[in-house]
């Protein structure tokens, strides 16, 4: 095995997960990578140093983390030849969960990031990459206020941040355009996808395939805060596609307008504001494994 380059979630470098990650760089080792570990002390200068490794020919890039840090290693891999290896030890690990041959345990999926790669497609938003699912309006609310939170750690400080937002919830009015047609609609969230699931474990876009070329597209309509909340039940534990508000739709290119304004996130990170258009970009990144 050559040279692997490393990127460390902060939050995996620290407290109980920095043993977790220190476990990890040491069963790449044991499977005869050379680690360079091109984490840097804030999250611009990782991105920098990620995309001048791949820029030198860096041949596999693995992140260690959740959601962040793949969105973080996308962004310098995307569109290269690059292998991108993933070892979810995050709070959400949405992207990992859409990919069924990436392992929970941290060190199955190390084993797993030095594997030869499969291609998958990804979102491209402007000069942007979306592994997993880009979204605004209750569920980007909820992100906000998820990243604000320091407790609860895992999953559940998005089901945190979901009641604390929840008495915040107003519809916007907003302009969907899927593949040139255009679709006028109150909704109090929506989701562009590229694998099935967010939010720390949302089964959202069910139907999202990460090799078809497509985008999958759920939007939820103007829905009350009691009936948000059986939605989310469905979302976690059932078929809340057949919900009566919500509308699902597939397509190559997505397009989000809103007259008063509506942010957007992607893997859990500020992507900016309406109008923002969604590309499906086939076969965009070399994943490890599959």
């Amino acid at each position: 095995m050559s040279d692997v380059h490393v990127l460390v979630s902060p939050d995996a470098g620290r407290g109980r997960a920095a043993g977790t990650a220190a476990d990890v760089l040491d069963r790449l080792r044991a499977h005869g990578a050379h680690v360079i570990d091109v984490t840097g002390s804030t999250a611009d200068r990782s991105r920098a140093a990620a995309r001048e490794a791949v820029a030198g020919g860096a041949e596999r890039l693995v992140v260690l983390g959740g959601d962040g840090i793949v969105h973080l290693g996308v962004q310098a891999v995307a569109g290269t030849d690059t292998v991108l290896g993933v070892v979810p030890i995050g709070t959400g690990n949405d992207f990992a969960r859409g990919i069924d041959w990436i392992p929970d345990d941290p060190l199955e999926a190390a084993t797993i990031a030095l594997a030869d790669p499969t291609p998958i497609d990804a979102i491209r938003c402007g000069d942007r990459w979306v592994a997993s699912v880009a979204t605004g309006g209750f569920s980007g609310d909820v992100n906000a206020r998820a990243n604000d939170l320091s407790r609860p750690k895992g999953p559940s400080r998005y089901t945190v941040a979901t009641l604390l937002e929840l008495p915040r919830l107003r519809p916007r009015s907003i302009e969907l355009i899927v593949d040139g047609v255009r679709h006028h609609v109150d909704t109090v969230m929506v989701a562009v996808a590229n694998t099935a699931w967010f939010g720390g474990g949302m089964h959202i876009c069910p139907d999202a395939d990460p090799v078809d070329g497509l985008l999958d597209v759920t939007v939820v309509g103007a829905v009350g805060r009691v009936e948000l909340l059986r939605f989310f039940n469905r979302v976690f534990s059932g078929p809340h596609l057949s919900h009566p508000s919500v509308h699902t739709h597939r397509g190559r290119t997505i397009e989000i307008r809103a007259a008063d304004g509506l942010d957007l996130w992607g893997d859990g990170e500020p992507l900016g504001s309406a109008p923002l258009r969604f590309e499906a970009a086939p076969r965009a990144l070399k994943l490890a494994g599959g």
